[in-house]
């Protein structure tokens, strides 16, 4: 797997109404287009809070349908949350196995943070809590839990850096560095979301990581 996450599976994508009418779905199939189109609905940028109904309508079904396959619509959040999980610790976790530099380790997650947000901005809006608002609490508990692995996995690799460095307080300064680095990633990932998209979270990135990696 290359360093840039994908979105959901193309077959995945939402068939032509028409098609859908005549074709019965294969098993899972359906749950896999509702959270593609919930996804797709998330990249609208202004979209007020989607319901099921809006869901249901988008998808042509009726809101039993969706239920069939979600008990709630938190449920349907989980599902990109666990998407978000496991295509960035694919990432991150395939990079902390690499040998080399610690605080380039640690600039290298942060990028494939970003770019995976970028690429994916309806996920984009979940990781930040701007597409979970008013949504069940734990959604808000999941995304939290996330960032601090992230933030651990950025600490580890920059203790092992400082310890290379011969750095007095290595615990101590793999701990703020990781912070500041993960609040800068989540401050890129919140300004390109409140800009529709606009202000790409990539922008002055590498001059950005030699600062705070150096």
């Amino acid at each position: 797997m290359s360093d840039n996450a994908t979105a959901l599976p193309e077959d995945a994508a939402p068939e032509p109404e028409q098609h859908q009418s005549r074709q019965r779905m294969k098993p899972g199939q359906r749950r896999e287009q509702i959270l593609q189109t919930l996804a797709g609905m998330l990249e609208q940028p202004g979209t007020e809070r989607i319901t099921t109904a809006l869901l249901a309508s988008k998808l042509a079904v009726s809101e039993a349908a969706l239920y069939r396959h979600f008990a709630s619509k938190a449920q349907m959040f989980e599902g990109l949350i666990d998407f978000i999980e496991h295509s960035v610790f694919s990432l991150i976790n395939q990079i902390a196995e690499r040998e080399g530099d610690g605080a380039h380790k640690a600039a290298r997650m942060v990028t494939v943070l970003l770019q995976f947000g970028q690429k994916n901005p309806g996920m984009a809006r979940v990781m930040v809590g701007d597409a979970l608002v008013f949504e069940n609490e734990r959604l808000h508990q999941r995304m939290n839990q996330l960032f601090e692995r992230i933030e651990s996995a950025i600490r580890q690799v920059l203790r092992v850096a400082a310890e290379a460095n011969q750095s007095a307080t290595p615990t101590a300064d793999a701990q703020v560095r990781a912070a500041a680095l993960v609040a800068f990633a989540l401050g890129q990932l919140q300004r390109f979301t409140r800009s529709g998209f606009k202000r790409s979270p990539l922008d002055h990135l590498d001059a950005s990581l030699a600062l705070m990696c150096r």
